[in-house]
């Protein structure tokens, strides 16, 4: 398995440390508000990151952090007169349930940066002994650039041409201003009641600190793999690197891999350009968990995705192909056991192509052209008769091995729930607006059900109901 390195800026073999699990830090999220589609690139990226090293044969431990302390969480709960653990806890549900939607597999390790607070102050301790972090006058505990030689060979700065020197208090900011950063913020009103001891007075810990401690804590001083979107390379992640190999002298991560940013219609998402989008805004304009998935994911990760609601059509009529496909071939294997060792030959290509697609750092794009391929090829072998059942339980078997990865084929349609009754009214309705002519009123109800997670097909035999 090769993946390209932020690091080195190379295509590197992916080998576990240690044995033949990949220990993973994916950045998860902020929890001051719902997760929108921007972050559900990196998480999806993640998530096929994952699928591919377990596809690869490898074990993988991962560990994604919830950010429940810092500059927003903090400001909104007080604005909202609650307190953080009660506000925050809305969104972390709200995000766990939101993974669930696009069939995202679940990390072993989600730690909460306010359960590790004391794991914090000890490696700011650490700093500030080894004299690489200092205290300012309003107590705040700082980390200096300029005392860690290695500051900046993630992103690749070039300290000659860089704004140094200043403090930098705020958990984010621009790479045009590189200066120490927060390690430990000393407690203001403006806090409220969020704050903890510590042996530089009351406060709470910086962004940064926070992911370097957790991501130890669980992983070991030195691990395999750490992933995140394209803006958390500078400074989060370059400050990571500083923290932690600074108090440890060790290399801190080996592999470090980041997506590149979503625009929506070209353009950068923004409430105030009405095309900011929470997962669950596009759920309720109709759409689907996997046809989100399959638009966020079939793309190069490091390659800029555009997202627009015609991708999400054309991932509903590339779904229906698939479980059309799928749906004939369970039919056809009457129940036989299903072998990748007795796949046809076509089958067997698709998924030579596709297991060197996925193992070629995660190239998705050629991953689905395999399985479009397998799509092909399997219906023209059932249009000709010339799959017995066993192969055809062998074509699905590959479907399936392609799935590990996907995440966005449905199996067993057939035996799936009965059509509820309110749905079964739709389509009766839709049945007598067709033979009445009323084609608008066929077209709406057809719309309908398709929000409600239905798609309607006419045939000469009438309309065939299924899952979308």
């Amino acid at each position: 398995m090769n993946v390209y390195n932020s690091l080195s800026r190379r295509v590197e073999e992916l080998k576990p440390l240690e044995g033949n699990v990949v220990r993973l830090y994916t950045c998860g999220p902020t929890v001051y508000n719902f997760a929108h589609i921007g972050n559900f690139r990196a998480y999806t990226f993640e998530d096929v990151l994952r699928r591919v090293i377990q596809f690869c044969g490898m074990g993988v431990k991962q560990v994604m952090n919830l950010t429940d302390v810092d500059d927003k969480t903090i400001r909104n709960a007080n604005a909202n007169g609650v307190a953080l653990g009660d506000y925050t806890q809305t969104y972390k549900d709200a995000f766990f349930a939101d993974l669930k939607t696009l069939n995202i597999q679940p990390a072993e390790v989600y730690p909460a940066a306010t359960d590790h607070i004391p794991e914090m102050i000890a490696l700011v301790a650490k700093l500030v002994e080894k004299g690489i972090a200092y205290q300012s006058d309003d107590g705040s505990v700082y980390f200096s650039v300029r005392k860690f030689p290695g500051y900046g060979k993630l992103a690749h700065i070039d300290f000659d041409h860089q704004q140094t020197g200043l403090r930098c208090a705020a958990d984010e900011y621009d790479k045009e201003n590189v200066g120490d950063f927060a390690l430990w913020k000393a407690w203001e009103e403006s806090d409220g009641p969020v704050g903890w001891d510590s042996p530089w007075g009351r406060g709470r810990p910086g962004w940064h600190i926070e992911c370097s401690a957790m991501s130890m804590k669980y992983l070991g001083e030195s691990f395999d793999l750490h992933t995140g979107g394209i803006d958390n390379l500078f400074p989060h992640h370059e400050n990571e690197i500083a923290q932690a190999e600074a108090a440890t002298g060790k290399q801190f991560v080996r592999t470090w891999m980041h997506c590149a940013h979503l625009k929506v219609n070209g353009e950068k998402m923004s409430k105030s350009a009405g095309n900011f989008f929470t997962l669950r805004d596009l759920v309720e304009k109709g759409y689907t968990g996997r046809e989100i998935r399959y638009v966020l994911v079939n793309a190069h990760y490091r390659t800029g995705l555009n997202f627009a609601f015609s991708a999400l059509e054309d991932a509903r009529r590339s779904l229906a192909r698939v479980d059309e496909c799928v749906d004939k071939l369970e039919a056809a294997a009457a129940g036989a056991a299903g072998d990748l060792a007795a796949a046809p030959a076509f089958a067997a290509k698709c998924l030579e192509d596709f297991t060197a697609a996925v193992s070629d750092d995660l190239n998705l794009p050629r991953g689905f052209a395999a399985l479009f391929e397998l799509v092909r090829g399997a219906n023209a072998a059932m249009q000709s008769g010339g799959l017995k059942p066993a192969e055809a339980a062998a074509v699905l078997a590959v479907f399936r091995r392609m799935d590990e990865v996907l995440g966005v084929v449905f199996f067993g349609r057939a035996k799936a729930e009965a059509v509820p009754a309110e749905i079964q009214a739709l389509v009766d309705r839709r049945a007598a607006a067709r033979a009445a002519k009323d084609w608008a009123e066929s077209d709406r109800i057809r719309d309908e059900l398709a929000a409600a997670g239905w798609a309607v097909k006419d045939s000469k035999s009438g309309q065939q109901l299924s899952r979308i």
